[in-house]
């Protein structure tokens, strides 16, 4: 699979990585044989770059790549990881004494002396501007805790806040045929300051796959369900931010432009993969046949233009006005 550099930091991943949500909480239960089944496949496929969290699980997803890269010496993963969900979000508590527990914790979890990167898990909005965080963050680089450091954001205007930093070496923002914003502004500047982009939310929570109706039923412990209208945290997360019944609607109307060759998935991984500025996009996947699915879509054909517009045609009709405003 291709690789592309992250900007400024030299360190490489796969256009299509893994995101390991799925594999801690918040999506159903699922089995640790099947989760190293997962990143076995991902790995086989040539996926290098594995995205988790600290909060994913309470641990359990940091635990589960550090139990398979132990069997698997042979690899040459990037494991970049997240921190800062574990207390009140208030901006008072994004200081150096936190982020070095929060860090020594992962450190365990993963079984490593230095994390390849670190990622601010979507502060508070205040946490992007602040000297004094960068300072820190800084200071975990140089105590050779962590290798690199970025952030994970909700908004474009966080994101073109953090790329200004000279640091920086990532922003993980959701980006994906219904969420298209990041493209006029954030990518470009990321592109132009050598910051890495991980774009995260690529399906829009499955919709984008196409499986789904009106009638679909989510578990009770899946965030679909208990997030859908932002009750545990931003709503962007889940679906997109799109309403429930618009976004089954437009995701049949997606799945109805696929070239032959493509499933739907592919179509939207496909797209995020083209657009200039990407550097890897991290779908989750619950079984290895997904993950390799998604990984294939690196290497299909290139879209044409008239799929481009149709996307592109689909995006301003059904979807641009519930989203762009928020985020």
């Amino acid at each position: 699979m291709d690789e592309r550099t992250f900007g400024r930091t030299g360190q490489r991943a796969s256009v299509v990585g893994l995101g390991t949500w799925q594999l801690g909480a918040d999506w159903g239960d699922v089995e640790e044989k099947d989760a190293l089944a997962v990143l076995d496949a991902a790995a086989e496929s040539g996926v290098t770059f594995f995205d988790t969290a600290d909060v994913y699980g309470d641990g359990r997803s940091e635990q589960t790549i550090a139990t398979f890269l132990r069997g698997r010496p042979d690899l040459d993963i990037m494991v970049a990881t997240k921190m800062g969900r574990r207390v009140d979000q208030l901006p008072e508590n994004y200081v150096l004494d936190n982020f070095r527990a929060w860090n020594d914790r992962s450190r365990r979890n993963l079984g490593v002396d230095r994390i390849d990167l670190v990622q601010l898990h979507c502060p508070p909005t205040p946490v992007y501007s602040s000297d004094e965080v960068y300072d820190a963050l800084d200071t975990l680089v140089a105590e050779e805790r962590v290798a690199h450091y970025g952030v994970s954001v909700e908004t474009c205007a966080e994101a073109l806040t953090a790329i200004a930093r000279p640091n920086v070496a990532s922003v993980q923002i959701i980006l994906n045929p219904f969420r298209m914003k990041p493209l006029a502004e954030v990518l470009p500047a990321a592109a132009e300051a050598g910051v890495g982009v991980i774009v995260r939310v690529p399906l829009a929570s499955g919709l984008l796959s196409g499986k789904y109706t009106k009638d679909t039923v989510f578990g009770a412990d899946d965030h679909r369900t208990y997030n859908r209208h932002g009750e545990a945290f931003d709503v962007g997360e889940t679906f997109s931010g799109v309403d429930y019944a618009t976004g089954v609607e437009a995701a049949a109307e997606f799945a109805a432009l696929a070239p032959e060759g493509y499933a739907p998935a592919q179509l939207a991984l496909r797209w995020i993969v083209e657009q200039p500025g990407v550097t890897t996009v991290i779908p989750g996947a619950r079984t290895p046949e997904q993950a390799r699915a998604n990984a294939a879509a690196a290497g299909l054909p290139a879209l044409d233009a008239r799929t481009l517009a149709a996307i592109g045609d689909l995006y301003e009709r059904r979807i641009k006005q519930q989203v762009e405003g928020r985020w």
